[in-house]
């Protein structure tokens, strides 16, 4: 059996293993959640540039709130508790394979465990204060400014680890010059702020958690595309903590598609955006990144343009945003949005992870 195989049993008997486990989990938290009435206690009134959100309360109004927030708890939930059991089981046994289970290591998987986990926890936080509700725009949550605070710190203490830790000053450019290698693009201490400045990008497409089952499917497919581009990379561990979180993304998709069971929240979306943004640099596939991850541009950039849009011009470029609102608006169903923007998603993950082995 060669090491690669091997690797693969690891990975695929893993990535199974976590999905049985989210979806056990994912029976207790249900109730749990609706018990504690976990969701927001009025529709969304404001939408970011303060004026009256129609489009938005027109469709959402009932399933905002009467479905509950926090989904996301069963994906970086089932992470934790299987990093720290397998861990905790390679250190008191000495059955080879058993200590073979353990994924997290220092060189590959400590920094993207780490961010899964506070991200999450921040995330989480901001879920609760939705919940108990402060503010206008959302409707509750952390102020807008805090929240893109917490995110500039977890890019910050990313990009010294990756600079001072790990001596890592470039990133790679493939196609570029040098076809199909590309070139290394030397940064210096700016690939600390370039490191910020992908978490706050990663955060912006955090807006694709609208739709049922439209987040999970979409941080699925991106997650398989860096599962295969650590796997050939060499980076096994990795490999399987990415293949992880997609196994629990399905599981999650379980509950998730119409009509759901729970929204992902942002203590899903922000620890998710996060990782996303770690394990991009970790397989310096920090340039495909955007085709990758391709629908998370389309939603943030639709939000971005539109604000553009009514500053300069004066009116919208559509009915509402991010996009699948506007898809919403002018009569797609939430089943066709969201079923579409997956195979869209899965073209995009496929076409940058082409692109990203060309040079591997």
């Amino acid at each position: 059996m060669t090491i690669e195989i091997y690797n693969a049993i690891r990975l695929l008997g893993l990535t199974a293993l976590g999905s049985i486990i989210s979806i056990i989990f994912a029976y207790f938290l249900i109730p749990y959640l609706n018990k504690k009435q976990f969701w927001k206690k009025k529709v969304r009134a404001l939408t970011i540039d303060g004026k009256e959100a129609t489009i938005f309360a027109k469709f959402h109004k009932e399933k905002e709130v009467n479905t509950p927030r926090g989904g996301g708890i069963i994906i970086w939930g089932t992470v934790f508790l299987m990093a720290i059991s397998l861990a905790f089981l390679s250190k008191i046994t000495n059955i080879w394979w058993l200590q073979d289970l353990n994924f997290i290591t220092r060189t590959e998987t400590w920094l993207p465990f780490f961010t899964i986990i506070v991200a999450s926890v921040i995330g989480l936080a901001d879920d609760m204060a939705v919940v108990w509700g402060q503010g206008k725009y959302i409707g509750g949550g952390l102020k807008f400014s805090t929240r893109m605070l917490l995110v500039s710190a977890i890019g910050l203490v990313g990009g010294l680890w990756f600079y001072l830790k790990l001596g890592w000053t470039s990133i790679h450019i493939p196609l570029l010059f040098n076809f199909p290698q590309g070139i290394d693009l030397n940064l210096g201490i700016f690939f600390i702020l370039l490191f910020i400045i992908v978490c706050l990008a990663s955060w912006a497409g955090g807006v694709v958690d609208g739709i049922d089952g439209l987040a999970g499917g979409t941080f699925a497919s991106i997650f398989s595309a860096f599962a295969i581009i650590a796997f050939t990379q060499g980076k096994y561990d990795l490999a399987i903590f990415c293949s992880i979180i997609a196994g629990t993304l399905f599981s999650f998709l379980w509950f998730n598609i119409p009509p759901a069971k729970f929204y992902m929240g942002e203590t899903g979306v922000l620890g998710l955006s996060m990782t996303m943004a770690v394990v991009a640099f970790l397989t310096n596939s920090i340039i495909v990144l955007p085709v990758i991850a391709g629908i998370l541009v389309i939603e943030a950039g639709s939000v971005i343009l539109q604000l553009i849009s009514k500053k300069i011009r004066g009116k919208k470029i559509w009915q509402s945003t991010p996009i699948h609102h506007h898809l919403e608006a002018i009569g797609w169903t939430q089943p066709q949005i969201t079923m579409r923007f997956w195979l869209l998603g899965v073209v995009l993950a496929i076409t940058g992870t082409a692109i990203q082995l060309l040079w591997t």
